[in-house]
């Protein structure tokens, strides 16, 4: 079984796709914590809804960010966690951090990464850009921002009458079916990582 952390920041979408996952007897991981950087956000509510630990690194009570983290790193090592997910946390994560989970935590992106990468705007770049399609990106975390390897993408199509708030919906349903998935594979040992490249392979 992979015990995963879940790093957030706000609703907690994504952490509820993965409990939602968990909930299914065959599915092969168990969030084991959930790591938080605000006291207000809703994703602490579905954490303990599923019985799931917080460790709450309040900006507020916990200004500097290297304390924040170097918290929640001691709490991840402390509940023997395999693999982190960030699921919509908005902090960038310090290089003693990203070491510790090397080729274990991923980050979802609401763009087909590298484009629109690097920015908590990437839907409303997308709509400004005139695409047609988009869609969302699972990426391992490295040093560099947005531009680990990736492991799994989704298409969204961009429809004409789409604002900023119905596009990130339909990119938020996209990121809730392949978060699982990844994990899934992670859990199965199928990811491979080559050099700047990542890929899973089928089961």
């Amino acid at each position: 079984m992979l015990h995963v952390g879940v790093l957030v920041s706000g609703r907690g979408s994504n952490l509820q796709a993965l409990l939602d996952a968990q909930a299914t007897p065959e599915f092969p991981a168990r969030v084991v914590l959930v790591g938080c950087n605000r006291a207000d956000a809703p994703a602490i509510g579905r954490a303990e809804a599923a019985d799931v630990p917080v460790c709450l690194a309040d900006r507020a009570a916990m200004p500097r960010r290297a304390t924040r983290q170097a918290v929640l790193l001691q709490a991840l090592q402390a509940a023997h966690v395999d693999m982190v997910v960030l699921a919509g946390y908005d902090e960038i994560l310090d290089d003693a951090f990203v070491a510790a989970f090397k080729g274990r935590m991923v980050n979802t992106h609401p763009s087909l990464l590298p484009a629109f990468g690097a920015t908590m705007h990437a839907v409303d770049e997308a709509l400004a850009h005139g695409v047609k399609v988009t869609g969302c990106t699972v990426h391992l975390v490295t040093d560099d921002l947005d531009n680990g390897p990736i492991v799994a993408q989704r298409c969204v199509e961009v429809r004409d009458d789409d604002d900023v708030e119905s596009l990130h919906a339909r990119i938020r349903d996209a990121e809730h079916r392949l978060l699982p998935l990844v994990v899934r594979a992670f859990a199965e040992n199928r990811v491979r990582i080559e050099g700047k490249r990542a890929r899973v392979v089928a089961s």
